[in-house]
C-alpha cells in the first residue's frame, strides 16, 4: 500500500514559519525524486521545490527561493519543507510528490505518487 502523508500545516501570521513533513511508505522512498507542490484557490497546482534521490540536487521556484528549504531523510522515509518569512500569497494546500522508475525483466515502469495535501494559511 503506497502512501504519502503530509503534516505540519496550519495558520501562521505573515513573517512566520512552518515545517511540513511527508511520510512515505509502501515503496522505496530513497529511489524516488521528491517534490513539493501547492495549489491556491482558483489557481493551478505549481511546483514549489524538488530534491533528487540522494538529496544532492535541489531546485526551487523563484517565488520561494531564499525562504523555503527542501530536505529529505531517506533513513526515515521522510521529506521536509521548511518555510520561513511566509507571505499571504503562500496560502495554499501543499502536496508531496514522489517520482521514479522501476526496472523489471519486462522493462521500465514509471510511478508518480501524491499525498492528499496539508493546508497552509498565512493571515494576520
Amino acid at each position: 500500500q503506497v502512501q504519502l502523508v503530509e503534516s505540519g500545516g496550519g495558520l501562521v501570521q505573515p513573517g512566520g514559519s512552518l515545517r511540513l513533513s511527508c511520510q512515505a511508505s509502501g515503496f522505496t522512498f530513497s529511489s524516488a525524486a521528491m517534490s513539493w507542490y501547492r495549489q491556491a484557490p482558483g489557481k493551478e497546482r505549481e511546483l514549489v521545490a524538488a530534491i533528487s534521490r540522494a538529496g544532492d540536487s535541489i531546485n526551487y521556484s523563484e517565488s520561494v527561493k531564499g525562504r523555503f528549504t527542501i530536505s529529505r531523510d531517506n533513513a526515515k522515509n521522510t521529506g521536509y519543507l521548511e518555510m520561513n518569512s511566509l507571505k499571504s500569497e503562500d496560502t495554499a494546500v501543499y502536496y508531496c510528490n514522489a517520482l521514479g522508475s522501476r526496472w523489471t525483466k519486462w522493462g521500465r515502469s514509471d510511478y508518480d505518487y501524491w499525498g492528499h495535501g496539508t493546508q497552509v494559511t498565512i493571515s494576520s
